[in-house]
């Protein structure tokens, strides 16, 4: 996915992206991603070139040492495999509802407000939703999980995850 020594592509003279001034993030493979839709002006386009220049793609780090550090299977995994099971539940429903017949992906663009629906879900915890048949800790989970990523995302902590489009 990443290639060393990339630069930014400007693009033809007479590329609707590049009349609106956005470019194509070189590092992404994905076209349903933002930054070929256009979503991305170039000043993000570069940030994002920049970081993963200097982060690579890798969500965990690369020193052997400083991943045990990080248990990923012992210490969330094997803490809370119901749980997970149910977030990924939701993260199928949401796929089905807002991209039906696409392959599983999180559509970032398509249910953006995570807070709210955080709110909403904890007034409501312990219930299951009668519009999805699900609980609404298990929804509220995955809007957690969303908002965190998000945020690690935008202060550079994480790189764009692999099934976020």
């Amino acid at each position: 996915m990443i290639q060393s020594g990339s630069s930014i592509p400007q693009g033809d003279p007479g590329d609707e992206n590049d009349a609106k001034g956005y470019s194509p993030n070189p590092f992404c493979d994905n076209p349903a991603c933002p930054c070929h839709r256009g979503d991305w002006t170039l000043e993000q386009t570069q940030k994002a070139d920049e970081w993963f220049a200097q982060q690579g793609d890798e969500t965990l780090p690369t020193d052997s040492e400083a991943r045990k550090g990080i248990p990923i299977t012992t210490g969330v995994l094997d803490y809370f495999p119901a749980a997970l099971a149910a977030v990924a539940a939701v993260s199928k429903a949401g796929n089905d509802k807002h991209n039906p017949g696409e392959p599983l992906h999180w559509a970032r663009g398509k249910s953006m407000d995570q807070a709210d629906c955080i709110g909403r879900h904890l007034v409501e915890r312990g219930g299951v939703d009668p519009e999805t048949g699900m609980r609404h800790s298990a929804q509220l989970a995955w809007r957690a999980l969303a908002l965190l990523q998000l945020e690690l995302e935008e202060a550079g902590e994480a790189p764009l995850a692999r099934g976020a489009y």
